[in-house]
């Protein structure tokens, strides 16, 4: 008796366990049910001169539901992930109210529902008076980890004090993500902003002002033995460190420390390339691919942080600190495998499995039997040129304005579902909860 395959994908090239493979993939509802060469009366995608690759997971997007839904909302958010190749995502707590206790995490779950394309997860955000409840987070449904803003946060989320970042730590059973910037450093470096001068971002949060942070939450991650993920990595310091203290660690970079380099970004871009931690020299730059080529970064994500241009355009410091790029994440990094800064297994490890290993998730980061039907098929041969209006967030810009790339997703699978083909969104809302 033959599988009643409700899609088989035919003829591609398929990435499994490392290489890339001609198999056709039988998908009967939203798992891998047999990979090999298949025919069935079954809906088929002709994957013929593409590459089929496990489903692309974003570990860093700020989607602003609740409270500032103007700038994006779950549902746009979730809408630009699909259409840019991104199955799954993890989705920050910084929103007003914060996603802090367990009410407000269960509303958000509930915000979710039927409302989200790509599957996701969300992040508890850590205060200086919560550690308790971070103890109760093991079985909580579509929690991915804890949240600790150690600098640079808004309402009640900014953890500063040792003594209280130490609670969260030590308190968490799950990992502990981490922005890291020094909050006293930033305070005391106020007199280096100059107004109207987005150039002076990075000499206000300067080098200091990340090591000194990273330092302290690798210290107290060692002396309790716990795992903690640091987030966004900007400087060759922090890299030089963290590379020597992997036990305990991973961290991530952004494809936009990866792709602009200051002076240059704020030149061409003003105060849309102003982000924290900021962009910064090209020596950072070159120190982060060499971590690339090292296999020492364990994750990519976007931090896509998008604000509305009539923000964006005030005059600096005025400006809020943040950009787009959940949509644009994986295809700026296919053009970066397609022009030889890293390999395609590299940027599988990335995005596909390291988060896996990283976080727990179940069933997802490889083509495999059994394993959820999370799937994003891409055209390594197709040229576009990203433009703002191609943006499905809210905010309707991006910083790779006019960027050409090689290499783009032409499909993407949620659960078994083909949601994206060609640019064109064709089931609306298949996303669910991750599971660890």
């Amino acid at each position: 008796m033959s599988d009643n395959f409700s899609l088989i994908i035919k003829n591609g090239l398929c990435y499994i366990k490392g290489k890339l493979i001609k198999k056709d993939i039988g998908i009967i509802g939203n798992k891998i049910k047999k990979i090999g060469n298949l025919d069935n009366n079954a809906k088929i995608y002709d994957a013929t001169d593409k590459l089929v690759l496990p489903g692309i997971i974003d570990t860093q997007v700020h989607f602003r539901e609740p409270g500032s839904t103007e700038a994006e909302d779950l549902e746009s958010g979730s809408r630009a992930a699909v259409l840019g190749g991104v199955t799954s995502l993890f989705e920050m707590p910084n929103t007003n109210p914060p996603t802090a206790n367990l009410e407000e995490f269960e509303k958000k779950l509930q915000a979710a529902k039927n409302r989200m394309h790509s599957n996701y997860a969300f992040y508890f955000g850590a205060t200086p008076n919560n550690t308790e409840q971070l103890a109760q987070l093991k079985d909580v449904e579509g929690c991915c980890g804890v949240k600790l803003f150690a600098g640079s946060s808004t309402g009640n989320l900014l953890v500063d004090k040792e003594d209280d970042i130490e609670k969260v730590i030590s308190s968490s059973d799950r990992i502990v993500s981490i922005h890291s910037e020094d909050q006293d450093i930033i305070r005391l470096r106020k007199k280096f902003i100059k107004k109207g001068k987005v150039h002076s971002h990075p000499d206000w949060r300067n080098v200091e002002c990340a090591m000194s942070s990273t330092r302290r939450v690798v210290k107290i991650a060692e002396r309790h033995n716990k795992r903690i993920h640091v987030l966004h990595v900007t400087t060759k310091e922090e890299v030089d460190f963290l590379e020597k203290h992997k036990k305990n660690v991973t961290f991530e970079t952004t494809p936009q420390h990866l792709t602009l380099y200051a002076p240059d970004c704020y030149d061409k871009l003003g105060t849309y390339a102003q982000m924290n931690p900021p962009l910064r020299t090209k020596e950072h730059y070159d120190r982060l691919w060499l971590a690339i080529k090292n296999n020492t970064v364990d994750v990519l994500g976007s931090d896509h942080a998008p604000h509305l241009k009539i923000d964006k355009e005030k005059e600096y410091p005025n400006t809020p600190s943040g950009m787009p790029g959940v949509q644009t994440i994986f295809p700026i990094m296919i053009d970066h495998v397609n022009n030889g800064k890293l390999t395609l297994n590299q940027l599988i490890n990335l995005m596909c499995e390291n988060p896996c290993k990283i976080f727990g998730i179940k069933n997802k980061g490889s083509i495999e039997e059994n394993y959820d039907a999370d799937i994003t098929i891409v055209d390594m041969k197709k040229e576009v040129t990203i433009k703002n209006d191609m943006i499905a967030s809210k905010c309707g810009w991006t910083p790779f304005h006019n960027y050409k790339v090689k290499g783009f997703p032409v499909g993407t699978i949620v659960n078994g579902n083909l949601v994206m083909s060609d640019g064109k969104i064709l089931v609306e809302s298949k996303g669910k909860p991750l599971e660890f």
